[in-house]
């Protein structure tokens, strides 16, 4: 009788702390249905070998593709942790690929965003071999990598911002975009504090902040810019020009739309049940826009 009763109080009761999901790391695990080619050499810069990851369905066919890119504040590797996202964007129909790109340990800022075009170019160049569409291709990311993603978005061929990782002749233009928790005014966000993942990536604003403007992807909002959906956790902290950015999308005559996940902490896309509710979301954001 006692046990009853505390089942019917806690179903009774809002869900509390302890009911709510945890915050447990997905694993990776590598579909049948997928075939991965691994620490793929796609840019040299300097001494520095730019890899990346492809996922490819095994399935005949011709697809479109996702350019990923990992967080971690621009000064971790987070490729591991990001791979269940990958293996499920790929069993959902897409070619998808990791970009480990040159950190703030390795090169300041624009090192990254030039080894993400070059990714980017890559897959162009390579789009037989990966059985991708050229013309075809998104591009996704969380925190630091939506930020990167963004920015990839709204400056496809920008030649400030091309680098010379290889692959010249293919074009860095991208049709859709996918950002997770990311900053999109990078200014606004350093107004009060200048933050050391900032310092580390692109000096002291007091000293720099002409390219605190030029890595802002709310500058370079267009008609031209690609329709950009965001995704967000409701625990997580606000993502400073997000919303200013999505009235200039608006404004500009590009689709974007806002997604919050009910009680998703940060990194809420590598662990359940956000993991597949972000698959889910933005692949049907691909489904449309790819």
């Amino acid at each position: 009788m006692k046990r009853l009763f505390l089942l019917l109080l806690a179903a009774a009761l809002p869900l509390s702390a302890q009911d709510k999901p945890k915050w447990v790391l997905v694993k990776p695990a590598l579909p049948e249905s997928i075939t991965l080619h691994e620490n793929v050499e796609c840019s040299h810069p300097g001494d520095f070998s730019v890899l990346v990851n492809v996922y490819v369905p095994k399935k005949e066919d011709t697809y479109p593709a996702i350019l990923l890119i990992h967080g971690g504040g621009w000064q971790k590797r987070q490729i591991e942790p990001d791979k269940p996202l990958a293996e499920r964007l790929a069993e959902r129909g897409y070619v998808v690929t990791q970009v480990a790109y040159r950190l703030s340990t390795d090169a300041k800022y624009p090192a990254a965003i030039h080894d993400c075009k070059a990714a980017l170019r890559f897959m162009r160049a390579n789009a037989a071999k990966y059985r991708l569409d050229p013309d075809r291709i998104g591009v996704m990311g969380g925190s630091a990598g939506g930020h990167l993603s963004a920015l990839m978005g709204m400056t496809g061929d920008v030649k400030e911002l091309e680098g010379s990782g290889g692959n010249p002749d293919q074009p860095t233009k991208l049709k859709a975009c996918v950002v997770m928790a990311a900053t999109m005014d990078l200014l606004e966000a350093n107004k009060d504090k200048n933050s050391e993942g900032h310092v580390l990536f692109f000096g002291p604003i007091s000293e720099n902040r002409p390219l605190y403007a030029q890595a802002s992807p709310i500058e370079y909002v267009s008609k031209a810019s690609p329709p950009t959906f965001f995704i967000e956790g409701e625990k997580d902290s606000l993502k400073i020009g997000r919303a200013a950015m999505q009235e200039k999308l608006r404004a500009a005559g590009v689709a974007t739309d806002l997604i919050t996940l009910k009680s998703a902490p940060h990194p809420f896309w590598m662990s359940q049940p956000w993991l597949d509710e972000t698959v889910k979301a933005a692949a049907d954001w691909f489904d449309k826009h790819l």
